[in-house]
């Protein structure tokens, strides 16, 4: 089935995303409108300690007013930064550590009816101290909580961690970790 996009209108472009406003013709010849925000993408990391506990922020996130206890992530906001470059800079900033590996797990569509984001998930391996650079108020106010990696995913369970690419990034490196 070929669905064929043969308009998009540009309804609000600001500096994190832009919404469209796009009209699609089905197989069937229907027209009709879907609107979208256009995402730069970003990327995660799992921060795996060398006894297997995870390195995990606690930041507060306006669209829903509340805390969320999530693996360390950021915006592809610098030009040019490849995937793994962002992921060790988001770690680095957030979390004051840099890893001796940086292994890519997978890449998400996390909600693929509203938004094109992306958000590719690293785990991180040989984790070393070298100070936080946080940027803006959230990430000011931001802590960090080390725990099991059993423990944080029995929290993806309970509902004490909520954040999808949290959930899908813990569970891979639990998967992994058992294959080994």
């Amino acid at each position: 089935m070929n669905f064929t996009k043969v308009r998009e209108h540009i309804i609000y472009e600001g500096p994190v995303f832009t919404l469209a406003d796009v009209t699609f013709v089905s197989p069937d010849g229907e027209n009709f409108r879907r609107q979208y925000v256009r995402h730069h993408g970003a990327v995660a990391v799992v921060p795996l300690t060398d006894d297997g506990k995870v390195i995990l922020v606690s930041q507060y996130r306006g669209s829903i007013e509340s805390d969320l206890l999530e693996i360390p992530a950021g915006l592809l906001d610098v030009e040019g930064e490849s995937l793994e470059l962002a992921a060790a800079r988001e770690l680095r900033e957030e979390t004051g550590m840099e890893a001796t590996h940086l292994e890519f797990l997978t890449t998400v569509v996390p909600a693929p009816g509203l938004t094109d984001e992306r958000v590719s998930i690293f785990v991180a391996h040989g984790l070393c101290e070298v100070g936080q650079d946080r940027k803006g108020p959230e990430e000011k106010y931001m802590t960090m909580v080390t725990i099991a990696l059993a423990e944080a995913l029995a929290m993806t369970y309970s509902g004490g961690i909520v954040d999808g690419k949290t959930i899908i990034g813990l569970h891979l490196v639990a998967g992994r970790s058992l294959g080994e």
